[in-house]
């Protein structure tokens, strides 16, 4: 990286004349070859100043540490400064080790005839498929496992006739993953499209359906799994199967256990006729999802809609249906299980079937903190058969249940008991890989001069190349959302994107006698495994720790907050049939679960209510606890 000269010349001079400051002797030094001036050298210094043990240091939490020599440091601290990183971003993101968008984009591909794509990466699709009679075109494994993977498909199959496209694996198990389709199957007649595993564990999906099957004839489409199991991200659809004939939709798990994900329709069937739409599996099980229906049916003649289960278990969120079924003829639309959540959301309803003839519009179970205004929904037609009821009005069974585990949707071994953790247990292990890319803190003299609010939002799109509504302006909403959320009820928290902050919030709540500890791999995770030796943190007391999860950012940042009331845990894991240790684990128990809800998803797992169990998980790849060191 040059440098200008007098700039070098001054940080050398300031290099030399620190060298006193400095708590490492020059023998030290010399015996362990660590230069005095990197990041992790800096981190040690801090570590040794802060924390009062003298118990080895974590050489987990010190291999996240700046890349950054002293000069490349120097250089980039003054960018940050002066507000002049964005002109030297791909130097900055590659020599930093941070996770950043290219700008580039994918090649054009064309193709005439039919085609299998067993294995495709990042490619542009113009024109594919269009005005085609008959013919199957499958995506089998489209840029699976990708860092980044993005694939415009526009005016695919667009006035086809009897033409049937399959995605077998869109993307699965990316990264970030940017899709754009753009006329797809629009007057189209006839075929069928089948997206099956479509962006599942994704981290960040950024997708939008544009003029999707508008103006389309009995052109069936399905999604069986639509971006599940994801971290964050946006989904939108615009003109979505507008003006269509007869063309049913089916989405069977839709952002299922997703984490903080926004979804958009606006124009959905709009214009429709004998329209058929079913989600069957709506954000079920998500964190904090976002729903914004704009225009949904409006028009519609003879339709029907059916969510059979919206936003079932889901924590908190937004819904917000605007424009709903309005001056429809003849359709109905049913809720069957309408946001029955176990930390109630914000729900708004406005125009609902208003100006509607004869729409049938049927609520089976609704869920709290909903707000209707009469003069927001059509007066006949509209049905509510029950509310949920707030805890403790009614008469609850789950109560009788002890613990054990049951089938549900939530993944097996995700949640489990205490006596779980013996020596010779088998028990299932979720799969407890960090699906973040790659990413090192920056040292905190570069992040404590980049912006990080909302407000400064502007800036930091600049800083970052981050266009409006990219991909990456979703990534850095979503984190500072979530780092400026007021904390829960007893809950101390912070984002940090360096060590020493995550050092200093630590101890603020912990003292300095503190030590971090995480699991060491991903091995046994979707298998059965055997606990081996089993150590209780403390003494296996009761304590206080601080967890720390880490936020899709460019720079690795970490959400960090008190966790009261637990017992922390270290387990060797072992293969079941030899015995083999494959793993060292760290689990967490909750021991007062009462200010839980009851549809939480450690009570849908283990079959019991608040404050009646314990509940354990363990501390998933790249996560972290703090607990103070055993005495």
């Amino acid at each position: 990286m040059k440098m200008d000269r007098g700039v070098k010349l001054v940080f050398i001079s300031f290099l030399f004349l620190s060298v006193s400051c400095f708590s490492l002797t020059l023998a030290d030094l010399s015996a362990n070859k660590e230069n005095p001036f990197t990041a992790r050298a800096s981190l040690v210094r801090y570590w040794r100043k802060h924390i009062s043990n003298n118990l080895p240091k974590s050489s987990f939490l010190l291999s996240k540490s700046s890349p950054l020599s002293a000069v490349d440091s120097a250089f980039f601290t003054k960018l940050a400064t002066q507000n002049a990183l964005s002109s030297h971003l791909s130097a900055f993101c590659a020599t930093a080790d941070l996770f950043c968008l290219s700008d580039s984009k994918p090649t054009l591909e064309t193709h005439k005839d039919d085609a299998n794509f067993a294995h495709y990466t990042n490619k542009n699709f113009a024109t594919y498929g269009s005005s085609r009679l008959g013919g199957v075109d499958v995506f089998k494994n489209y840029s699976q496992g990708a860092n980044f993977a993005t694939g415009p498909f526009a005016r695919y199959s667009r006035g086809s006739t009897g033409h049937n496209e399959n995605f077998a694996g869109y993307a699965d198990d990316g990264n970030v993953a940017s899709s754009n389709f753009t006329s797809y199957a629009s007057s189209a007649t006839g075929g069928a499209g089948d997206f099956k595993t479509y962006m599942p564990r994704v981290n960040v999906p950024d997708l939008r359906f544009t003029s999707y099957e508008s103006d389309g004839n009995h052109h069936k489409l399905s999604f069986t799994s639509y971006v599940d199991d994801t971290n964050s991200g946006n989904q939108e659809f615009t003109s979505y199967a507008r003006n269509g004939n007869g063309v049913p939709v089916e989405f069977t798990n839709y952002g299922d256990t997703s984490n903080v994900i926004g979804s958009t329709f606006t124009g959905y069937g709009e214009l429709g006729n004998s329209a058929n739409d079913s989600f069957k599996g709506y954000s079920t099980n998500a964190n904090n999802p976002s729903n914004n229906f704009k225009n949904y049916g409006n028009g519609g003649n003879g339709g029907t809609d059916t969510f059979t289960n919206y936003r079932d278990s889901s924590n908190a969120g937004t819904d917000t249906f605007q424009s709903y079924g309005k001056n429809s003829n003849t359709g109905k639309t049913n809720f069957v299980n309408y946001g029955k959540s176990f930390n109630v959301g914000f729900d708004t309803f406005k125009e609902y079937a208003k100006g509607a003839v004869g729409q049938i519009v049927g609520f089976k179970i609704y869920g709290l903190n909903t707000t209707f205004k009469e003069t927001e929904y059509a007066k006949k037609g509209v049905t509510f058969a029950q509310y949920t009821k707030p805890p403790g009005s009614s008469k609850d069974d789950s109560k009788k249940v002890s613990g054990k585990p049951v089938k549900n949707h939530v993944e097996e071994g995700k949640f489990f008991r205490e006596s779980m953790l013996k020596e010779g247990t088998i028990m299932k292990m979720p799969n407890i890989r960090d699906w973040m890319p790659k990413r090192s803190f920056l040292p905190r003299a570069i992040s404590s001069k980049l912006p990080f609010s909302t407000n400064e939002l502007s800036a930091l799109k600049q800083t970052f190349h981050a266009p409006d509504n990219s991909t990456m302006e979703h990534v850095l909403m979503n984190a500072l959302q979530e780092c400026e959320r007021p904390p829960s009820q007893g809950e101390t928290k912070q984002c940090v994107g360096s060590a020493e902050d995550m050092i200093d919030f630590a101890i603020s709540v912990l003292g300095h006698n503190v030590v971090v500890r995480t699991t060491d791999n991903v091995k046994g995770s979707k298998q059965d495994v055997m606990i081996g030796k089993v150590n209780g943190i403390n003494g296996g007391r009761v304590t206080e720790s601080v967890s720390c999860h880490q936020s899709l950012y460019p720079y690795l940042l970490y959400y960090c907050h008190s966790v009261p009331k637990v017992r922390v845990y270290e387990a060797d894991i072992l293969e079941v049939k030899s015995k083999a240790k494959i793993n060292h684990g760290v689990a967490i128990c909750h021991l007062d679960t009462s200010t839980w809800s009851p549809n939480h998803g450690a009570f849908l797992a283990l079959g019991s209510s608040p404050g009646l169990i314990e509940v354990c998980h363990w501390i998933f790849e790249n996560d972290m606890t703090w607990t103070t060191a055993d005495d």
